[in-house]
């Protein structure tokens, strides 16, 4: 399912993202943030130096957006950049996708299974067919036939 008329900012990330370049990148971009349910993505392609203060503008944009029901994600992030979000378990909280344009198209699907990547679960499978024809538990059975709903 398409979500339709719905603007995407793709906003490219400075070669280095330390303390001087990050607050002025976030200065930069936080007039797309403050918008109502702001869609952005931060392409990632040309960094090249991600310290804890540009970690610090990552998050100052994702706290923002998510403030006025959006987000951010995050695409073609180099492997150092990589590792040094999966360190600090940074990459947990955002989308991050291999290209631009996957991480666009992103915002205009509605996820399949909700919120997984927030959760750690990203590479998750969905419960089995079986899984899910299975009878409940008879702790949940008894607790379930009590509830007064």
């Amino acid at each position: 399912m398409l979500i339709k008329d719905m603007t995407v900012i793709v906003k490219q990330l400075p070669e280095r993202l330390s303390v001087q370049q990050g607050y002025a990148f976030f200065r930069e971009v936080e007039s797309c943030i403050n918008s109502d349910r702001p869609r952005v993505v931060l392409d990632c392609a040309q960094l090249q130096l991600l310290d804890s203060a540009g970690i610090h503008v990552l998050l100052l944009c994702l706290e923002e957006a998510m403030k006025r029901n959006g987000d951010v994600k995050l695409a073609a992030l180099p492997s150092v950049a990589e590792a040094t979000l999966e360190i600090t378990g940074v990459n947990r909280l955002f989308e991050i996708f291999e290209t631009v344009a996957e991480a666009v198209s992103s915002f205009r699907q509605i996820p399949a299974y909700g919120f997984e990547h927030a959760l750690g679960l990203a590479y998750s499978a969905p419960p089995s067919s079986e899984a899910l024809q299975q009878p409940l538990r008879s702790e949940y059975s008894a607790a379930a036939s009590h509830s007064t709903v």
